[in-house]
């Protein structure tokens, strides 16, 4: 053991020497583990191969705590609402998916009944959304689809209830049309339920709704002429 040891700090006193540091802080490099000097016989201890070996093991240190400061840098960042982007770019792609779900189910239909110009603006307006916009009008279609199922409910399609829901869909219809029609709206509704993919969205909030608004929005439109 102690033949050992008086080694070690043979192979520190010559480390320190040429690296130009001193035993202590080798000593304490050697504890931390940075450092451990290699038993081998002195005969064999090579000068540029410790230094190497003694710098390797340092930049190896530092590439570890230059990982853990970036990764502070980065907690304190978005903790101070540095990295809002990211949830920005989310949102972003979220709506990119929206358009192209929308285009791969109804763009066929719709060009085919109001033309390019009319998807291309509905398009627009939901890339220039805000989150805030977006949820405001997520907030109106539902409001809506429970003013048709209270109407529905009723079973009158002339009713208040069954106008008061109406109006609602056509104030939601306003957040994607360029401006508002009667015709463009009736066309719509009846495509509700002549498409059986609208009618099955509109038959989950009970089964048949779609038809029911589209009865109802005949006598909503009448009554505006």
């Amino acid at each position: 053991m102690f033949f050992v040891n008086s080694y070690e700090e043979l192979n520190r006193k010559k480390l320190a020497a040429l690296a130009g540091i001193s035993t202590r802080i080798l000593r304490y490099y050697d504890e931390i583990g940075i450092l451990k000097p290699a038993r081998i016989n002195s005969s064999y201890f090579n000068k540029i191969d410790a230094l190497r070996e003694h710098q390797d093991k340092l930049l190896d240190k530092k590439n570890q705590l230059e990982l853990l400061l970036a990764n502070v840098k980065k907690t304190i960042d978005m903790m101070e609402g540095g990295i809002i982007m990211a949830d920005k770019e989310k949102f972003e792609g979220y709506k990119k998916k929206i358009i192209e779900d929308n285009e791969l189910k109804y763009g066929k239909e719709i060009k085919e009944k109001y033309g390019n110009g009319a998807i291309d603006f509905s398009n627009q307006k939901i890339k220039n959304m805000s989150e805030e916009q977006y949820a405001f009008v997520q907030k109106q279609s539902v409001e809506t689809n429970e003013a048709i199922k209270a109407a529905f409910e009723k079973g009158d399609t002339s009713s208040e209830l069954a106008q008061k829901a109406c109006e609602l869909h056509k104030k939601w219809l306003l957040n994607y049309w360029d401006h508002y029609s009667k015709e463009a709206h009736m066309k719509l509704v009846q495509m509700y339920v002549a498409d059986e993919r609208f009618t099955a969205y509109y038959d989950k909030i009970t089964p048949g709704c779609a038809v029911f608004l589209r009865d109802a929005m005949i006598n909503f439109i009448g009554k505006q002429e």
